[in-house]
């Protein structure tokens, strides 16, 4: 999105030193993302690291603009002083929110599942127009804000955005910036419970998204997960529920050996039948909820079913790959909580193979129920004959085997061989992406 470095001081409350009239038409808050093939605004954010020491790097690398709080040399570069660039980044996203007055927003949260949705929701929604996205999982208060204000005015019909949160009133945070008119929530479950403190306040928190949706617009809801079914009595807007007693519906499905589903796509407003272009029958859901959002637009079942079959999905999602001794990996290392834990643990136990190994990292952010959970996990992967090794994660407890760190893993895995499978997963923290690429 374009913007003129006047209205951008306009917009956030601050003050142009340098030329008003500089312009950029793209925004981030890391330095390394500054190319030569966008005007950049480069945004001074505070966190860990302090920003304003990298906008030297920025502005080398070709920053027209940097939003400041603290005095900087940005060189040649004009600056928007500011009093805080957190609060300013959410203001200039506000503003670029009401410059695409013309769009449909779709937001997209859940305990699980929001990144693959969104990536599916994009593929779907770019056979009925243009489209913009979130891009890998920005769904905070820094991600959120700066897909608004990459977005382009005159090429967005939809913008889809991802939206996490960390407590009660984040969602709505969330929707106050982007101003949500198509709202999805996936499902509700045993994620980031150490934060909001039980299920039922997660299902609180996700439901800030339907509620802040108008009269006209469209929540989208999981027919199958109770406290996601009840959302329909905190909208006034027009609800399409998905999943086994939805309005979307999936018969007759069918699980490749590469783990591809197949399924007719059952609705009110036609039959199809679609070849998912992503691993996992879990996914199943997340295309239905695509579907529920898509086809009350006018967006043609075949249409639905076209673009389903070919997204392009963020990383280390279900993805396929082999060792160098020829075993499968299915790498799901993305992140963790017990829902997508047990999904991938399924889908494991679904790939063809003599042997099967679940490497399991912890999952980070169940407070009290983390010892249970794992546990849990543990016994899922018992009754489904799949072993368990645990990477620097004792809770889960004697049903695994338990190493203390990557090497020691890819020590025992490099075994393997091409009658074999493994997934690879954990939370974050657990960085066993790292075993995935030793391994390969």
């Amino acid at each position: 999105m374009r913007w003129v470095a006047s209205d951008i001081a306009d917009a956030v409350d601050g003050t142009v030193v340098g030329d008003s009239g500089a312009t950029i038409d793209c925004a981030t808050q890391d330095s390394r993302a500054v190319d030569s093939a966008g005007e950049w605004l480069f945004i001074s954010l505070v966190a860990e690291r302090d920003g304003h020491d990298f906008v030297g790097d920025a502005v080398t690398a070709g920053a027209k603009i940097v939003l400041a709080a603290k005095p900087i040399d940005a060189g040649n570069a004009t600056v928007v002083r500011v009093a805080d660039t957190s609060d300013a980044l959410v203001r200039l996203g506000t503003a670029s929110r009401r410059r695409l007055a013309g769009a449909q927003v779709v937001g997209i949260t859940g305990s699980v599942g929001k990144t693959t949705t969104k990536d599916l929701a994009l593929a779907v929604f770019s056979q009925h127009g243009m489209v913009q996205a979130s891009v890998r999982s920005f769904n905070n208060e820094i991600g959120l804000p700066l897909t608004l204000i990459n977005a382009t005015e005159r090429d967005a019909d939809y913008v889809i955005l991802e939206m996490g949160a960390r407590g009660i009133g984040h969602i709505g945070m969330l929707c106050e910036i982007g101003q949500p008119t198509i709202g999805i929530v996936t499902t509700v479950g045993s994620a980031h419970t150490s934060e909001f403190g039980s299920i039922e306040a997660v299902a609180h928190g996700k439901g800030e998204l339907i509620e802040s949706l108008p009269t006209s617009g469209l929540a989208v809801l999981n027919a199958d997960i109770p406290l996601v079914a009840a959302m329909a009595h905190r909208t006034s807007a027009p609800v399409v529920t998905f999943g086994v007693a939805g309005d979307v519906r999936a018969e007759s499905v069918e699980l490749s050996d590469e783990l591809i589903p197949r399924f007719r796509l059952v609705s009110d407003w036609g039959l199809v039948d679609v070849e998912l272009g992503a691993r996992g029958i879990h996914l199943v859901d997340n295309a239905l909820a695509v579907a529920a959002a898509a086809l009350p637009l006018g967006i043609s079942p075949e249409a639905v079913a076209q673009g389903l079959a070919v997204p392009v999905l963020s990383p280390r999602r279900m993805d396929l790959t082999r060792t160098t001794a020829g075993a499968r990996i299915l790498d799901d290392t993305y992140n963790a909580n017990p829902m997508s834990v047990a999904a991938a643990l399924r889908s494991l136990a679904a790939l063809p193979a003599d042997r099967r190994i679940a490497v399991l990292g912890a999952m980070a952010e169940l407070g009290d129920e983390s010892q249970l959970e794992h546990e849990r996990m543990a016994g899922l992967a018992g009754s489904l004959g799949i072993d368990v090794i645990a990477v620097a994660a004792p809770e889960y407890g004697l049903g695994a085997v338990h190493v203390s760190d990557h090497e020691a893993a890819a020590s025992r895995l490099r075994v393997l061989g091409e009658a074999d499978a493994m997934l690879v997963k954990g939370s974050r923290v657990a960085a066993l992406e790292r075993l995935v690429a030793m391994l390969t």
